[in-house]
């Protein structure tokens, strides 16, 4: 499999997240645009990218998108990463019991990958590891979407690098 490009139809799927909740990408994407990110909870250039897709929902709140973070991870490390690092976005669990499906699906070649769906269901935008001017396009898109300013989330000079590969 290659990862998914821009333009290609996102594979539909339903995912268990942290809270027990069952989560689905048709039913999302009724609503708006979706972000996921997929990622490993061992991963360090994951927990540099949290507080800024943290910072995401806090510019532009959760009507209209949403933002969900694929951990492929069991649930219990899942678990504990989201006490950790406190996201105020679901967790999503593609279990390595289960083959990682949607993992497989996705194909993503480092973690973390960043996928921006689009209400058509097409792939908007990927991106792999930490990038501060991905994740200000990724926000750049989102505020275009629901027609309002669009945020910096992720400032050149906030003591983090521009870029670190995953």
């Amino acid at each position: 499999m290659a990862v998914l490009s821009v333009g290609a139809q996102a594979p539909d799927f339903t995912l268990s997240g942290i809270d027990g909740k069952q989560y689905s990408l048709s039913a999302a994407l009724a609503q708006g645009p979706l972000l996921a990110v997929f990622i490993k909870t061992s991963c360090p250039v994951c927990d540099l990218t949290m507080p800024y897709l943290n910072r995401l929902v806090e510019a532009y709140g959760g009507q209209g998108w949403h933002l969900w973070v694929i951990s492929q991870d069991d649930q219990q490390a899942s678990q504990r990463y989201a006490q950790r690092l406190e996201p105020n976005f679901p967790l999503l669990v593609d279990e390595p019991a289960d083959g990682w499906t949607v993992s497989c699906a996705y194909d993503p070649p480092a973690t973390p990958t960043l996928f921006l769906v689009g209400p058509d269901g097409r792939v908007q935008f990927s991106g792999q590891g930490f990038s501060k001017a991905d994740l200000n396009a990724v926000a750049e898109s989102i505020a275009g979407h629901l027609g309002v300013q669009p945020a910096v989330v992720a400032e050149r000079d906030d003591g983090n690098p521009d870029f670190r590969p995953g």
